[in-house]
């Protein structure tokens, strides 16, 4: 008998584990796009882009899911006639009985994601974000007695507090003296109303995502044996080293730009762009920023990044040439599909390895640069 595989919900639910949608930009539109998220999922196919071709190859593949970079709808629509490219796509998927998820920016940022394999592809070692952008963060602060301290751990661990990196359940406590008088009208759990009361307490503190706060703040407080809990949530400045974020910077073994731009034109696919050079080819390179998509955004932090050379796609004229008038690194300009393409197989082996043998999953054979011939 086949082993049943997950539903369209579980595997979404999967992928926002990875790249959180609350992390995607602002103007951003991820997420699911297409299907019931009752239904089964047994072949995924990924792709860079929600076109009419690739909706066709997953229609053909008989796919549950196609699994884009691109949004199809990153802005309002008023209809989806299929006299229309956007509307002939989805009426393909929707046919097919096809499910259609994005993860864009937030996949972008994320740690492992889009940049850290464009990152990959071109050698880079000791990779760091360009424009660190972690999580904001939260610090709970909470004072107890001993015995109330297991089980208000445990009660934040399950609320969401707790997490840092590979690792979950993570508190710090310390034993101190508490003071307190309870006043007329109040209940004391310990102590008499009117007197002064001296005891030994336990501090607890924990970091929390932001967007759990109040969750968290509430499993404290059930899990608390004291009237009036005394609390503080601190809100947690930038450390600046988060491994999540826009673009990376890291090391190459030394060379020359012009070098330079050929190992960037073997390592990513082949398109009639090429690599665009802008520069001094003689410039030494040790030192490589990267920027996945349109990368006009990240032309200051790049400029002030210490890299001799930046990396992305899509660079505008005047903005370019005001980069290298100022003395920035190089430029080396690349197609914007081949530089993301580089995300879809490790994206490919992150969905197999977790999905194990019930999904079969497999990365588009269509090269969707719009680019096709130079001349």
């Amino acid at each position: 008998m086949p082993t049943l595989g997950p539903t369209l919900g579980e595997v979404v639910d999967l992928v926002h584990g990875w790249y959180p949608p609350e992390t995607a930009d602002d103007w951003d539109a991820v997420g699911l796009a297409a299907g019931d998220p009752r239904a089964g999922v047994r072949r995924i196919l990924l792709s860079l882009d929600p076109v009419l071709t690739t909706a066709q190859e997953a229609a053909e593949w008989d796919a549950d899911l196609l699994l884009t970079h691109h949004p199809l709808f990153l802005r309002g629509v008023h209809g989806v006639a299929e006299t229309t490219p956007k509307g002939r796509t989805l009426a393909t998927l929707t046919r097919a009985g096809c499910g259609l998820l994005t993860a864009h920016t937030n996949a972008d940022q994320a740690s492992p994601g889009v940049n850290d394999a464009m990152a990959r592809a071109l050698g880079l070692r000791d990779v760091l974000p360009v424009r660190p952008s972690g999580r904001p963060l939260d610090k709970l602060v909470v004072f107890a007695p001993p015995s109330d301290a297991d089980p208000i751990r445990e009660a934040i661990a399950e609320a969401g507090a707790g997490r840092i990196g590979d690792y979950d359940s993570c508190s710090w406590a310390v034993s101190g003296e508490g003071r307190f008088r309870p006043l007329e009208g109040a209940h004391p759990v310990i102590g008499t109303v009117g007197d002064l009361e001296q005891l030994d307490e336990v501090r607890i503190e924990a970091v929390l995502p932001r967007s759990r706060r109040a969750a968290v703040v509430r499993a404290m407080l059930a899990a608390h044996s004291y009237e009036e809990v005394a609390f503080d949530v601190i809100e947690l400045a930038d450390s600046g080293t988060a491994p999540t974020g826009a673009g990376r910077i890291g090391d190459v073994e030394e060379t020359t730009l012009g070098q330079y731009a050929d190992t960037v034109a073997r390592a990513l696919p082949p398109t009639a762009r090429g690599v665009l050079v802008g520069g001094d080819p003689d410039r030494v390179v040790r030192r490589v920023a990267v920027g996945s998509g349109a990368g006009d955004f990240l032309l200051a932090e790049a400029l002030t990044s210490g890299a001799d050379v930046y990396v992305t796609s899509d660079l505008r004229h005047h903005p370019a040439a005001e980069f290298l008038e100022q003395g920035g690194p190089g430029l080396l300009d690349v197609s914007h599909w081949a530089a993301e393409w580089t995300w879809l197989p490790e994206l490919a082996d992150r969905l197999s390895d977790a999905l194990g043998d019930t999904v079969e999953v497999r990365v588009s054979t269509i090269c969707t640069d719009v680019w096709r011939a130079r001349r």
